[in-house]
C-alpha cells in the first residue's frame, strides 16, 4: 500500500507593502494629514517613507478616488512635489477643502491636523 503525499498547507497570503500603505492611508480621517514617515513606522518599515511616497505616486487614477493620498504631506508638514506642481496644486486645494489650514509659508501645524493624535 502507497501512503499518499500529505498536502501542504497554503500560507496565508501576505499584503505586499504598496497594499499596506494604502490600507493605512485609508484610515487617516478627513480634515487631518500625517506624514510619509508616519505611514511607513506603522506597517512597521520606519526607514521607507520615500517608498510610501512611490506607492501613493504609482496610484491609478481609480485608486486615486478611493485612497486619500493628498492626506500624506511630508515630515515639515509641507506637500512634497518633487518637481510636479499641477500635482501639488491639487493636493492642497483638496486638503484646504476639508478644512486643512497652511501658513504663510505652507506649512500644516502637527498639533492641530496631525494624525494619529
Amino acid at each position: 500500500m502507497t501512503a499518499k503525499p500529505k498536502k501542504k498547507k497554503k500560507e496565508p497570503k501576505s499584503e505586499n507593502f504598496y497594499d499596506l500603505v494604502y490600507k493605512i492611508v485609508k484610515k487617516v480621517p478627513k480634515g487631518k494629514v500625517t506624514s510619509y514617515g508616519r505611514i511607513a513606522v506603522l506597517i512597521g518599515k520606519p526607514r521607507a517613507a520615500r517608498a510610501v511616497g512611490y506607492a501613493l505616486n504609482a496610484l491609478k487614477k481609480d485608486q486615486e478616488q478611493k485612497i486619500p493620498w493628498q492626506r500624506v504631506i511630508n515630515s515639515m508638514g509641507k506637500i512634497s512635489h518633487r518637481g510636479d506642481t499641477p500635482r501639488a496644486i491639487i493636493q492642497k486645494k483638496l486638503l484646504e477643502s476639508e478644512g486643512i489650514k497652511f501658513s504663510r509659508e505652507e506649512v500644516v501645524d502637527w498639533k492641530r491636523f496631525g494624525w494619529p493624535d
